[in-house]
């Protein structure tokens, strides 16, 4: 059960309405009328729950389920008790995707400007937005239309946020222009100085980061998460990119639309990524590489190298998955003759 101190149940639903909403196909029409008041897990739904059942491994499991209802496939509809109605789906994960935006929502503040915020005169602010207790937004600042700036959150001068954009606790922003419907998580560093030194007469001499952050639209920046302005260029985040917590993207980097960033990835200066790339976590990139549209990085790989279109690549240094493979059962097998 979603603890609703933290979530807010929009429920119940009738199971005609749960069917609509999931693209389901109820079994048995006569009970379209009953009503669903929770979404729980397989093993804890209850009496008035709905559950999930879409894995093969869970058919001993699923004889198990003691909620009123479960969405399923055709195939595995007949590992279920015949006292549970059934609805099936093509695809059950993405009917709990569906479901699950209608059920639940986060508690949201009314949409108001705090009195502790400190906001420049010069700061344009679109309608049907919140700013929290103790935001900092300095000039020249745009916000669009319906976002949600929340506490502590400190805009730096000249920045542009779009509409229905959300900017986490604790989370700041500078030198950097957003699109639409993009969501910065708590405590997320975006636009600061990159890493760029030069040693003159035996001292680290700073070079200036002159560039911004250019972020598209629909993208997602985990907390914690930072996000280097470029040195010269910009550094570029596409449309639908979503990026994990605790990542290092660094000045002058160029990632493609819709690229997957796991936690602990450390991407150095001046790559260029395609669109789709997806990076496992704990991967890490050395400068100036290209990584083509579609490759995927396995976890805790190193990357000196560019990688080709749709390759799939792990190990340190990376090499193609299947070579990888290779080494490791020859690993395996030379310890074993040991």
């Amino acid at each position: 059960m979603v603890d609703t101190r933290f979530f807010k149940n929009n429920g119940p639903f009738r199971l005609s309405e749960i069917a609509e909403i999931c693209n389901a196909e109820l079994k048995d029409s006569t009970k379209s009328d009953i009503q669903i008041s929770d979404i729980a897990t397989m093993g804890k739904a209850k009496e008035g729950e709905i559950c999930f059942f879409y894995d093969k491994k869970a058919k001993e499991k699923a004889k198990e389920i003691k909620a009123t209802a479960c969405v399923t496939t055709a195939e595995l509809a007949e590992n279920i008790s015949s006292e549970v109605i059934v609805l099936t789906s093509a695809n059950p994960k993405l009917a709990f995707l569906q479901l699950n935006k209608k059920f639940y929502e986060e508690y949201k503040n009314r949409r108001e400007i705090s009195r502790t915020a400190i906001i420049a005169p010069s700061v344009k602010i679109g309608g049907n937005t919140f700013i929290g207790e103790h935001v900092v937004i300095e000039e020249d600042v745009e916000i669009g239309e319906n976002c949600y700036i929340e506490h502590n959150a400190v805009i730096s001068r000249g920045c542009k946020i779009g509409n229905n954009c959300r900017i986490g606790a604790c989370a700041s922003l500078a030198y950097t222009q957003m699109g639409n419907d993009c969501y910065i998580y708590a405590g997320a560093r975006i636009g600061q100085d990159g890493f760029g030194f030069m040693v003159i007469n035996g001292k680290h001499e700073r070079i200036p980061q002159v560039g911004r952050v250019i972020i598209g639209n629909d993208v997602e920046i985990a907390a914690n998460t930072c996000v280097d302005r470029g040195a010269l260029d910009d550094t570029i985040i596409g449309d639908g990119c979503r990026i994990d917590n605790l990542v290092q993207v660094a000045h002058n980097d160029k990632l493609g639309r819709g690229c997957v960033i796991v936690s602990q990835t450390g991407i150095a200066g001046s790559c260029t990524f395609g669109d789709y790339v997806v990076c496992g976590g704990q991967s890490g990139f050395a400068d100036h590489l290209n990584i083509g549209n579609g490759a995927q990085i396995g976890a805790q790989s190193g990357l000196m190298r560019d990688v080709e279109p749709g390759a799939i690549v792990m190990g340190y240094p990376a090499v193609p998955i299947k070579e990888f493979m290779r080494q490791v059962a020859c690993v395996q097998k030379l310890t074993k003759n040991k």
